[in-house]
């Protein structure tokens, strides 16, 4: 290769990041909203980079179609993936759980880093009803309504993403919407925060005194618990996971963690782990446990 064409491969290269750049924001978003993390979407927008890197764009003509295809692609994958390990069993060691979510990791350009308060705003924009549901939907009936309902894109586009006809794509989206609309709407503000503290008092309480019968009933009969020991599904397994957490029960004080209800765990008088939970009629559907300090650091908890 002669300098002339490294120098030519290196501006096209530029070139083709500058572009990605111009879209960056709203391939973020669709992944913020597939994923309901604003760490895991940076993890999908830096795949759809190495992915796009790698392509031959040049007869592409609609940049930012075929972008939102790639990253709906990689955020179906990391569903997939999500999903997978919900079948597997959650060792229910306290001292292990953290959680699941992967910390963000830059793009082609520098790349926001973690940010709560955009979790938070992504809560307000799309619910946090909404939010818990999407859990319960499949990866390709996820995609499907986000894409169309939340982003406009076409049905021939999303039965491109999930290798569905654009008949299909309309029925999966049309069962998301279905169930999206069923879902209980909360009450907001601080009533919403009040019964939401209540339910974790109960939680805790139990879990001090090892009452499985009492952790069922505040959990949600398709519960889920996020951690980095792996995913546990279901009232009977979090319950027995959470009657382990007995000892840390002590030391838990009720927090804000990332604007959501939860607790935060001191131990010599320094964070150990934060719990952040998500409702639905008054139960609780979904628990993401963090133990790593350096995810801690990065976490908005304010003790209440």
């Amino acid at each position: 290769m002669t300098a002339d064409d490294s120098g030519f491969r290196d501006a096209e290269a530029d070139f083709l990041a500058q572009r990605f750049e111009t879209h960056r924001a709203r391939l973020r978003a669709v992944a913020h909203r597939m994923l309901g993390s604003s760490g895991e979407a940076e993890d999908a927008v830096q795949e759809a980079w190495f992915r796009v890197s790698r392509a031959d764009t040049a007869r592409v003509d609609n940049l930012g179609g075929w972008l939102t295809t790639v990253v709906g692609r990689v955020c179906l994958d990391m569903l997939r993936s999500r999903k997978s390990r919900a079948e597997q069993p959650l060792d229910t060691t306290a001292t292990t759980t953290a959680t699941a979510v992967a910390a963000g990791t830059p793009t082609p350009a520098t790349a926001a880093p973690f940010d709560p308060e955009q979790d938070a705003l992504l809560a307000d924009s799309v619910g946090v009803a909404l939010l818990v549901v999407l859990d319960t939907l499949t990866p390709a009936e996820r995609l499907a309504f986000v894409l169309h309902d939340l982003f406009g894109v076409p049905y021939e586009e999303v039965g491109a993403v999930v290798d569905r006809t654009p008949a299909a794509a309309r029925q999966l989206a049309s069962r998301a919407r279905r169930r999206v609309r069923s879902a209980d709407v909360p009450e907001s503000g601080p009533a919403r925060q009040r019964r939401q503290r209540q339910v974790v008092d109960a939680f805790l309480a139990a879990a001090r005194d090892g009452d499985f019968d009492g952790l069922l009933d505040v959990l949600d009969p398709d519960v889920i618990a996020r951690s980095e020991a792996g995913v546990a599904t279901g009232a009977a397994a979090v319950a027995r996971g959470a009657a382990s957490f007995g000892p840390l029960a002590e030391v838990a004080r009720p927090a804000l963690v990332d604007g959501a209800t939860g607790v935060l765990v001191l131990v010599g008088g320094r964070p150990e782990r934060a719990l952040k939970f998500a409702f639905v009629r008054d139960r609780i559907t979904v628990i993401d446990i963090v133990t790593d300090p350096a995810r801690l650091s990065r976490l908005d908890v304010r003790p209440e």
